[in-house]
């Protein structure tokens, strides 16, 4: 059963993975969703990449170091988002900035959980 998607779009803790640099990473972005979802401009949306690559490439090398067993495959999930929002164009219809959020919401809660405690 998917996770809800919080109205209004803020981070809480119920989403944190306790470690507290992926925790503030995602809590960017949240807040680059949230910033897309209040003013659609090209601004924001690269924003949005921005923030999200960033993250991606930091919650990887953690995965790295630790030697994760779910990198590659949470690499792809990583891969195919960045895919999605590269194919974004601003303004973003509500249906595909509802899409990025509802993928972060359930990504951050079934998937990034599983690292929880093994970084």
């Amino acid at each position: 059963m998917p996770f809800p998607v919080p109205d209004p779009f803020v981070w809480d803790t119920s989403f944190q993975v306790f470690y507290f640099e992926l925790d503030e990473k995602h809590r960017g972005i949240f807040q680059a969703l949230f910033a897309l979802g209040n003013d659609n401009n090209p601004s924001n949306l690269k924003l949005l990449y921005r923030v999200t690559a960033n993250h991606f490439a930091e919650e990887e090398g953690f995965m790295q170091t630790a030697n994760y067993g779910g990198y590659r495959s949470h690499k792809v999930l990583h891969e195919d988002f960045l895919a999605k929002l590269r194919s974004f164009k601003a303004p973003v219809p509500d249906k595909d900035v509802y899409f990025a959020k509802d993928w972060l919401v359930q990504h951050i809660k079934t998937i990034d959980f599983k690292y929880k405690n093994l970084l």
